[in-house]
């Protein structure tokens, strides 16, 4: 219990003294690397302490009598919408102030005043809890590192913005201490309180540069995390006065009763939806791209994003077969297949990634909302492999952004030769997230399998269109990194020691999980499920399964020995047409008018069929359509109880 406490309290303490610290020095960079470093080896305690008891396959709780914690938490609550009020006065967005109230005060009321006399243990330790501690705990706390130095050089290149640096990294630490005690509370008042300071964190750090669009984009994240927590505070106030429970784990004695909690689980499942950035609350997310790097490697990875899944992963058991499960499931699947369309019309690096997030949280809400024991293993897999791949491809985009004053992909033509380190990171990623037999397709395997045996057409078919799209972005970007252009040579890559303690971590831990990720499964994740869901087989991938993968990932190998086998060296080479008359360099040609210019080689991005203005709107309107109703559809299940 002491090693959990510090790992909640222990990063608003770092933070507190990092606010004050206005202005870089050493020792701000030694409290941030003191700070991150001792919550790294806190969060190996705990997860080493905490598997090592054989107690932790029903649960390890605390703290059943809270009260003095409970008046913190409510004035914290208290505190939290004092301060959107504040920013909402000062921009005069004054929609979000009633968003806020109506979300903080009936629990407030609840707290003081009425609800369910709690005797249930507010904490709850499990595998589950194990893993979202370790990435959030490794994971995050390796980009407070990167944040150090990266902060330093976007101030260099960013001189109209004011420089707040120990504020941004100050939110960093309280971003880990709010998601610490998420993911640890089994309480939902107390869940309710640390999702709330998540949705604040993500506004100010999204507003951080102070432009007009900063400041629109960080109102947008707000009121839609806003209108998610109202959905999250009905759901405490139905559970607390109808069914009289207060904590998320007796939700789960209802799960042979199931019209017994569809109206909360349908609302908990919505406030995920919006955390998740789900369509058609997927826009938050994308405009949190002009927040510094840091900020959007964080909320995609090991933060933010993932408590909603990890809420959705937590209810999949009272999903089956439910209203509120088909509408998990199908916009989770419609948001994985429209966001991966969407990414392939985008060049800018921060803004694939951004819908490659969406993408993939969209699949780990599908398999959530299937309520089988299949396809949960494959989402908690998914949201393994997706934190640390999506990091450090963030941190590699930020780096080359502050070396080359570009994210553009078209930009990144050579950086095999030009950076090569850069490269290597970056390509790690790129595999990891798409190529045969490794981590997310792995995953994405089993998550196929699973919606093929569940009969779930609809899912099967987003899955595998899906996947094509995904692989398709992926490549192009690969390509880019490969083609070397003629005088092409190496640069500066302008990577800080901070930035590298942090990215080759990330990229050995890559490595590593697509090597032991049957580990992982067997100890971590297969306990888990039998729990869950009361089943004592949970083998997915089977030896005929890695038998069609190693076929794949030979011809895979062989494509490259074919084409060289074609392109013999004694083959006559032969200029390139550029539409003019060819300098002799293959780089350059002589046009109509006897000008000289260079050759331009571009992917195509397909923007005229693909791209946001296209296809964006239709699938928000498509999407709030479907959960409007079935949303309406819970509502009269759970007031006919």
């Amino acid at each position: 219990m002491t090693c959990l406490a510090f790992l909640i309290l222990f990063p608003f303490c770092i933070a507190a003294l990092l606010y004050f610290m206005k202005t870089d020095s050493l020792i701000r960079t030694i409290l941030v690397l003191i700070g991150a470093v001792s919550e790294m080896a806190a969060t190996v305690l705990f997860a080493f302490t905490n598997m090592s008891d054989p107690a932790i396959s029903q649960g390890i709780a605390y703290l059943d009598r809270t009260h003095e914690i409970d008046r913190v938490i409510a004035a914290g609550e208290l505190l939290l919408m004092l301060l959107v009020f504040s920013q909402a006065v000062r921009f005069r967005k004054y929609y979000v102030m009633i968003l806020s109230a109506l979300g903080t005060l009936p629990i407030l009321y609840m707290d003081f005043f009425g609800g369910a006399e709690s005797t249930a243990m507010h904490i709850r330790i499990d595998e589950l809890t194990v893993i979202m501690v370790l990435i959030v705990g490794i994971v995050g706390s390796l980009i407070c590192i990167y944040a150090t130095g990266y902060i330093k050089d976007y101030h260099i290149h960013h001189t109209e913005v004011k420089d707040r640096s120990g504020y941004f990294l100050a939110m960093l630490f309280v971003f880990l201490g709010a998601m610490m005690g998420l993911v640890t509370s089994d309480n939902l008042s107390w869940m309710y309180f640390f999702w709330e300071i998540t949705s604040v964190c993500s506004f100010l750090l999204i507003g951080y540069s102070g432009t007009g669009e900063a400041v629109t984009n960080s109102f947008r994240a707000l009121w839609m995390n806003l209108l998610g927590g109202l959905g999250f505070m009905i759901a405490i106030l139905f559970c607390s006065t109808i069914l009289r429970v207060s904590c998320i784990s007796e939700l789960q004695y209802f799960s042979t009763y199931p019209i017994m909690v569809m109206l909360p689980v349908s609302l908990l499942s919505f406030a995920a939806l919006t955390k998740s950035a789900q369509m058609p609350f997927s826009s938050w997310l994308l405009g949190a791209m002009v927040a510094p790097t840091p900020t959007s490697a964080l909320l995609h990875s090991a933060t933010m994003v993932k408590a909603g899944v990890y809420l959705l992963i937590r209810l999949s058991p009272l999903m089956r077969a439910s209203y509120a499960g088909i509408m998990v499931t199908a916009v989770g699947g419609f948001t994985f297949f429209a966001a991966s369309l969407l990414a392939i019309g985008a060049s800018d690096g921060k803004k694939v990634l951004a819908y490659s997030t969406v993408s993939n949280l969209g699949l780990i809400t599908a398999a959530a909302g299937c309520g089988t024991h299949e396809a949960v293993w494959a989402g908690i897999m998914l949201l393994i492999f997706h934190a640390v791949t999506k990091s450090m491809m963030f941190m590699s985009v930020g780096v080359f952004e502050n070396t080359t004053h570009s994210r553009d992909i078209e930009d990144m033509q050579g950086m095999i030769v030009r950076f090569p380190r850069l490269a290597f990171i970056m390509i790690t990623g790129i595999f990891g997230m798409s190529l045969v037999p490794l981590g997310m397709c792995v995953a994405k395997w089993a998550a196929l399998r699973a919606f093929v045996d569940s009969g779930c057409v609809y899912l099967t078919m987003f899955l595998c269109f899906g996947s094509a799209s995904t692989l398709f972005y992926w490549i192009k970007w690969l390509g880019k990194i490969f083609m070397v252009p003629k005088g092409c040579a190496r640069e500066d890559d302008k990577v800080g020691l901070t930035g590298w303690v942090a990215m080759y971590p990330l990229s050995v831990t890559v490595i590593v999980l697509c090597t032991l990720y049957p580990m992982v499964s067997r100890f971590m994740v297969a306990p888990l499920l039998s729990v869950m869901f009361g089943v004592s087989d949970i083998t997915l991938i089977g030896n005929s399964d890695f038998i069609i993968m190693g076929i794949m990932v030979v011809c895979i190998c062989l494509l490259p020995l074919i084409m060289r086998m074609v392109n013999r060296p004694d083959d006559r080479q032969v200029s390139s047409y550029m539409s003019g008359f060819n300098t002799g360099d293959d780089m350059s040609f002589f046009d109509s008018t006897g000008d000289r210019k260079e050759q331009e080689l571009s992917n195509w991005y397909m923007s005229d069929l693909f791209g946001e203005k296209k296809i964006f709107k239709p699938c928000v309107i498509l999407s709030a359509s479907f959960v409007i109703i079935m949303i309406t559809l819970c509502t009269i299940g759970g007031l006919l109880i």
